[in-house]
């Protein structure tokens, strides 16, 4: 089987779905792959590189779109899709369903890589906790370029530097990596979770648990992500969490709920009450942000703090990201390959959970819900 890797089209995009290192084991698996010319460039990958690793460079992008297998960092080009083709790729399916009904419509067999299940046997496919993992880091490094004051203690001529505090709101992977990233310049760090369970996985990051007297008992689904909860729970913690937030320097929040508006846990007072130089750095933009004044992709300066809403940091460290993506689809790849060929077992919970679209049909239960569609009768 063939598998094409086109140039991605969203403006601002530098990953790419393959890189060299990624041939071999799909060459092993009994794939052929073909790069569509440029495609790795702007993540640090030329074409030279794919070549020396067995990959074909397409004469054009029909060309890769020829292929049986197309992935992709993020799907489009639904014009180019065939029927029967299978593509793979990042679709947003809850978020932005008609993604997947233009999937649909084309006749692929279509996979979104972000549900793939928080289970022990898919982790290394989890691209989401890999990028996840790269805008934790990033949004510190923001966050420290922007602080017009330095995170770490230090003793100088000039006297004693206290350190930068920074609070760090969700504690999912992008969260912990924050703290992590946060610690190693040199700040003292607090992080808070509507899920109690994580206290003591920011504990041992070196971090200090903000605990808030909220009932939090549902606060988490069988997947481990955070639920979301009424509108009385959210103004309960964002009056308990107001203190902290004015006590700090930086505040990076990570609380998304998939397929749901982010919600705003960080109000216009709370940054009114910051002092002046401030920063905060919303990683929930995307979804509306967690901050009431954030505006994606914009820096916003209220009161002297200024608010960042990036939306995509992952593609701000493309070779890396890139890298990591590449080993998540891979790894899919590989498991969706038996016997020479790629097999869609309906009784195993990977390809189950992440196939969205299939002879026309939306197929995903979830997306179908988003979508307002019934269910599905089983045949």
């Amino acid at each position: 089987m063939k598998i094409g890797v086109p140039i991605e089209q969203l403006p601002g995009e530098r990953r790419v779905a393959l890189v060299p290192a990624s041939i071999a084991a799909l060459k092993k698996a009994g794939f052929e792959v073909t790069i569509e010319r440029g495609a790795g460039e702007r993540a640090g990958f030329p074409d030279s590189a794919y070549q020396e690793k067995g990959a074909q460079i397409a004469a054009s992008r029909t060309d890769v779109f020829a292929a049986d297998v197309v992935v992709q960092v993020r799907a489009s080009d639904f014009a180019l899709m065939r029927q029967g083709q299978i593509v793979i790729a990042m679709a947003d399916p809850l978020g932005s369903p008609e993604t997947v009904r233009e999937m649909a419509s084309r006749g692929v067999t279509g996979f979104a890589l972000e549900l793939i299940p928080r289970i022990t046997r898919a982790q290394s496919m989890d691209v989401l906790s890999s990028m996840a993992t790269i805008a934790g880091y990033k949004a510190v490094l923001l966050a420290a370029e922007t602080l017009p004051r330095m995170f770490p203690l230090l003793t100088t001529a000039a006297g004693t530097i206290t350190p930068a505090h920074v609070f760090i709101v969700g504690v999912g992977v992008a969260g912990l990596q924050a703290i992590a990233t946060a610690r190693k310049l040199g700040a003292v760090v607090e992080a808070y979770d509507v899920r109690p369970a994580v206290k003591e996985q920011v504990q041992s990051v070196g971090a200090k648990f903000v605990e808030l007297p909220l009932e939090t008992g549902q606060a988490e689904d069988k997947g481990g992500y955070a639920k979301a909860q009424d509108e009385s729970f959210y103004q309960r913690q964002r009056e308990m969490m107001g203190r902290v937030v004015a006590s700090n320097d930086v505040v990076i929040t990570t609380a998304v709920v998939p397929g749901k508006k982010a919600p705003v846990l960080v109000t216009a007072d709370m940054v009114r009450r910051m002092a002046p130089g401030s920063v905060v750095v919303d990683l929930a933009a995307e979804r509306g942000g967690n901050c009431e004044l954030t505006r994606a992709d914009q820096v916003v300066v209220e009161s002297g703090v200024t608010i960042l809403g990036p939306t995509n940091l992952p593609s701000t460290v493309p070779y890396h990201a890139s890298q990591m993506y590449a080993k998540n689809v891979t790894t899919f790849l590989t498991h969706l390959v038996k016997e020479g060929a790629v097999t869609l077992d309906p009784n195993d919970e990977i390809t189950r959970d992440t196939l969205v679209a299939k002879g026309g049909e939306v197929v995903n239960s979830r997306v179908r819900q988003a979508l307002g569609l019934p269910d599905l009768v089983a045949s």
